[in-house]
């Protein structure tokens, strides 16, 4: 579960899986079978990487990848930054996540927000880091849009900004992440960023609860208890 901001930006651990087919939707070999039926499949390159099969798995990534699958590339980058081929090369990964950001993997613009906020194969660069955070937020990515959020609320690899910070917590709270869900509330509780408003930072403390935030249910009694006193004083 997701604490407070200092714990909030995700780790490149938690990302670096290799993307199944549904997990990125129906990106599929566009090659023209027609001349080339023999050609790999990234169900057999995928196949090829879950028994254990690492070499065959580059070997088949980089025909995907040379083939302008965006899925090969990120695949193929992925094997690098894990030491999973024989010679690791963090620039090459890079390359490959950079280009299948261009053709529209939003996962692989997350993933290079991760490479340059760990520092893959150089030192960490937030404010790259950010960038592309932001590229992905902006596509609907929601790890992205809480690590948006942290670097505002922080002022890492940005200039502090509670606005903004309420504007991506937000958005990742409405699309489930209870902790951008806690975090919104605080903000609505406080007047940080936002204008303060009870009603709201109970509607999405609430939230956090059901979505099984340990000190959500304590913050909703006490803003109960504080609307409470108020409706009392009218």
């Amino acid at each position: 579960m997701r604490r407070p901001p200092s714990v909030l930006v995700p780790s490149l651990a938690l990302s670096l899986a290799l993307v199944l087919p549904l997990a990125t939707g129906p990106l599929t070999v566009q090659a023209a079978t027609a001349t080339a039926p023999a050609a790999i499949t990234l169900d057999q390159a995928l196949a090829s990487y879950e028994r254990g099969d690492l070499r065959a798995a580059e070997r088949q990534f980089q025909q995907l990848s040379k083939r302008g699958l965006p899925l090969g590339d990120y695949n193929l980058a992925m094997m690098n930054i894990r030491g999973e081929v024989p010679k690791p090369d963090a620039r090459l990964a890079k390359r490959l996540l950079e280009r299948a950001a261009e053709r529209g993997l939003v996962r692989a613009a997350l993933s290079l927000g991760e490479f340059h906020e760990q520092g893959i194969g150089g030192k960490p660069d937030l404010v790259q880091a950010q960038a592309w955070y932001l590229k992905a937020a902006e596509q609907g990515s929601v790890d992205a849009q809480v690590a948006v959020a942290t670097a505002f609320y922080l002022g890492r690899g940005a200039e502090k900004d509670f606005p903004l910070a309420a504007q991506w917590y937000r958005e990742a709270a409405k699309a489930g992440d209870v902790g951008a869900q806690y975090l919104i509330a605080s903000m609505y509780e406080r007047g940080l960023g936002v204008e303060k408003d009870l009603r709201l930072a109970r509607y999405w403390y609430d939230a956090a609860a059901r979505n099984g935030d340990d000190a959500a249910p304590f913050k909703l009694k006490a803003i109960d208890a504080e609307l409470a006193a108020s409706a009392g004083t009218i």
